[in-house]
């Protein structure tokens, strides 16, 4: 049992407390946990305006899109997925480091270690981090080893914890039920736009992006994150946060 305080179990699983869908918030998990202070995290507030699409800095290593779930379970009806875990690639094996999520309330966790543990993000984690041991670990290992690993790290634990009561609203209890999803978009090793959600059954390839061609680019735009707007069926609760390279001071 962890003595970490807000953790929760339910029936036996560990759950923490959800965090706030706020950028300020995303960035300080993340710089705690051992990624460089040259990103951050962003709100992006339309897809389709120019003018607040240059708000965001360039370039887009991540987008990580937060679904009602009605939207995302529209989308997930016409995509090959299994009620139970069939991925089962590891190290070399994967273009993309894929996390099944395992603990209670943590989608937005899992959505930040997607973000940053992939594509040119990666390349921002301080060398032996408690981020960069973590990935160091869990590389070579099958999904539910690597699912574990998260599961018992105290470290992790607490840098959740530590995020989760800051924001600006009060933070829920972690036995409250939450009714969204937190999905990442990265590019993977072989230049394609990864979907990655730890309650799927693995990442899901959604194409070629170009070589210059970030995740905030028209084309990832399409092949990602619009395919949710479009299901969205009018609910315009949706938000998308976007991890960036921080502009010169």
């Amino acid at each position: 049992m962890s003595s970490t305080p807000g953790i929760f179990f339910k029936d036996g699983r560990k759950m923490f407390i959800p965090l706030e869908n706020n950028p300020d918030v995303f960035t300080h998990l993340v710089h705690a946990l051992g990624v460089s202070p040259k990103l951050g995290f962003y709100d992006v507030y339309s897809i389709d305006e120019p003018d607040l699409l240059a708000m965001v800095p360039r370039p887009v290593h991540a987008l990580i899109f937060i679904a009602p779930a009605p939207t995302y379970y529209r989308v997930r009806e016409s995509d090959p997925g299994s009620k139970h875990l069939t991925y089962d690639a590891a190290g070399d094996d994967e273009p993309v480091l894929w996390f099944k999520q395992t603990i209670g309330n943590a989608c937005g966790l899992i959505a930040l270690l997607h973000s940053v543990s992939n594509g040119s993000a990666r390349d921002f984690v301080i060398p032996d981090s408690t981020l960069a041991r973590l990935l160091d670990e869990a590389a070579p290992l099958k999904p539910m080893p690597r699912a574990d690993l998260l599961y018992s790290s105290e470290a992790l634990e607490k840098a959740h914890m530590d995020a989760a009561v800051r924001g600006d609203t009060a933070a829920p209890q972690s036995e409250e039920p939450v009714g969204y999803h937190f999905i990442a978009f990265v590019k993977g090793r072989n230049g394609h736009l990864y979907e990655l959600e730890g309650s799927w059954d693995g990442p899901i390839d959604r194409g070629q992006l170009g070589e210059h061609e970030d995740v905030l680019s028209d084309r990832a735009l399409d092949l990602g994150v619009r395919r949710f707007i479009q299901a969205s069926d009018g609910n315009l609760e949706f938000s998308i946060v976007a991890l960036a390279t921080r502009p010169d001071e």
